[in-house]
């Protein structure tokens, strides 16, 4: 049968296969997409005959895909994604700023800077219906490339093909030490006495660790200071506080993270300090590109009482 005359599945009958391919049993797939379960087996059915090929093994007990099932269900799922993103496109042209916005986050900006995004996405852009993810950047990638987050709010550079950077500021790292250590409260540090200290970092995963053993190279330390690891900002903080050693803050974090104790001094480094970039990231060619471009512009305004330096466009 040439390609002119071939029948054309419809998409109820792929969404019908997805939900059954993804949940393998038909009354979970009839009620997550809302069909009644003999629709459901009939648009499959349909969609069998359609395409001239068995989708599914179906015994009394459960639901297998068959070889080609599990072929087709991939491609029946991008068809599906890419209708999804047409929609939205569409709805992004017709009215602007409205709409999910699923915007990931990484863990040491999230509690910094979210009250700014959050504030600004409420007075200016109200039907806007923003939807948080904390993760860590390589998670957060991946959901920007599956096509599970729209927009990524995290320290760059990336380097990550596709991915397009909208920096918004930079901002310069401090040391946190307990109250009786000798940097404690100094100002103008220089970068070499990180080849001397006990520095406590964040797990693996986390950028900002990344970050610290970088500078902390720059600084001419060989070695991984590393006997004390933490999950969190907070709990890095705690540590410290606790005697155990000193850790590097993002500004932005300082002012939270060390209100909660009394045993910790700040010491800030001499210029150039040692700093991070943070910045929207989205897919290149995003339909909704130029609404992230004003989104960064909007909230680099917000961020200039923060104790950061706020980046042009």
């Amino acid at each position: 049968m040439s390609n002119g005359k071939r029948r054309q599945p419809s998409l109820s009958q792929l969404r019908a296969f997805a939900a059954v391919a993804e949940h393998l049993h038909f009354r979970d797939a009839a009620a997550a997409i809302g069909m009644s379960q003999p629709a459901l087996s009939g648009a499959v059915s349909a969609l069998e005959e359609t395409l001239g090929v068995t989708l599914l093994e179906r015994t009394t007990r459960k639901v297998l895909l068959s070889p080609a099932g599990e072929r087709l269900a991939v491609r029946a799922k991008a068809v599906l994604d890419a209708v999804g993103a047409l929609l939205e496109e569409a709805e992004a042209v017709r009215a602007p700023f409205t709409g999910v916005l699923r915007l990931g986050v990484i863990p040491t900006v999230a509690p910094y800077l979210l009250p700014a995004v959050l504030r600004l996405v409420h007075e200016r852009y109200p039907h806007l219906d923003l939807q948080v993810h904390e993760e860590q950047t390589a998670s957060l990638i991946d959901g920007l490339n599956s096509g599970r987050l729209d927009l990524l709010l995290l320290a760059v550079p990336l380097g990550v093909p596709g991915v397009v950077e909208l920096p918004l500021f930079d901002e310069d790292f401090v040391l946190v030490t307990p109250l009786d250590h000798w940097l404690g409260g100094r100002e103008g540090i220089p970068r070499e006495a990180l080849k001397e200290l006990n520095l406590l970092l964040l797990d693996e995963g986390h950028c900002l660790r990344d970050q610290a053993l970088d500078i902390c190279r720059e600084a001419g330390r060989e070695d991984a200071p590393v006997t004390t690891t933490a999950a969190g900002l907070s709990t890095l903080v705690q540590l410290v506080a606790g005697g155990l050693g000193c850790t590097l803050l993002p500004r932005t974090a300082l002012k939270l993270e060390t209100a909660r104790s009394s045993q910790l001094l700040t010491g800030y480094f001499a210029d150039p300090a040692p700093s991070r970039r943070v910045a929207f990231a989205m897919r290149a060619g995003a339909a909704r590109a130029a609404e992230y471009e004003e989104l960064a512009g909007a909230l680099r305004e917000a961020l200039r009482p923060l104790p950061v330096r706020v980046l042009d466009a």
